[in-house]
């Protein structure tokens, strides 16, 4: 059973927590590079790409950027790396289709199982900075079966932003503690918790690669750890 008894709905992190970001954006740089006859560390250039979320989403926080999809703030990045890697002079077709490679993402093998247990006890749904088309797309793509698709989009707060969570709590129709974030990332559930939701940490120790720095433990306060989206359903009582 689960060990927070009236959680009605659980709302997921998408990037990294559901989808493997990084190995798919890994292969899809490469595919357009060998079209190209470019060679490169499309590894390195998938981590170049994602540094520039974080960012971007710190400054239309700051103001210094107005409010932009996910999407924009992906295609800002990818035309300042583009150079760099020898693919400067894609056109503007090729650059939109290869921008929509964050709609394409592939799920963590035990992803589809683990979700496709916990909907058959609970709502389920994402709760991702990515804005809607994006992960709708994506569901398509990866066989994820969303109740709903929410997204800090609906609120124009990026998530660690309060008021993202504090919309998901109020489209859903929930008290807070009913709702739990599911995250491999603890910033992302310590920003839950202020809001008042119930958390589950889901450890993705590959997400950032053989380099990387992945959340592999909690801090105590975190409602349910688990080793993945199966060991989630099974301590969620789905």
């Amino acid at each position: 059973m689960s060990s927070v008894p009236n959680v009605g709905a659980l709302v997921f992190d998408v990037f990294g927590t559901v989808v493997d970001w990084r190995t798919s954006v890994t292969r899809q740089a490469a595919e357009v590079a060998k079209a190209r006859g470019v060679a490169g560390d499309w590894a390195r250039f998938a981590d170049d790409w994602r540094a520039g979320y974080r960012g971007g989403m710190e400054k239309v926080t700051k103001g210094e950027w107005p409010w932009m999809k996910v999407d924009a703030i992906h295609r800002r990045r990818l035309e300042e790396i583009l150079p760099k890697y020898g693919l400067g002079d894609l056109g503007e077709a090729e650059r939109s289709e290869f921008n929509k490679a964050w709609h394409r993402l592939d799920p963590w093998p035990d992803s589809v199982e683990g979700l496709t247990r916990l909907k058959k006890r609970y709502i389920i749904g994402t709760l991702s900075n990515g804005n809607v088309s994006l992960l709708t797309n994506m569901a398509k793509h990866a066989g994820l079966p969303w109740d709903c698709i929410l997204s800090a989009e609906l609120a124009g707060h990026f998530k660690r932003d309060i008021r993202a969570y504090q919309k998901a709590v109020e489209l859903l129709d929930l008290p807070a503690e009913q709702v739990m974030l599911v995250a491999a990332h603890m910033s992302d559930l310590k920003g839950a918790q202020k809001a008042g939701l119930s958390t589950a940490l889901v450890i993705r120790p590959d997400e950032y690669g053989p380099d990387g720095a992945p959340d592999l433990e909690s801090d105590g306060t975190i409602d349910v750890v688990a080793s993945d989206f199966v060991d989630l359903a099974a301590k969620m009582g789905a």
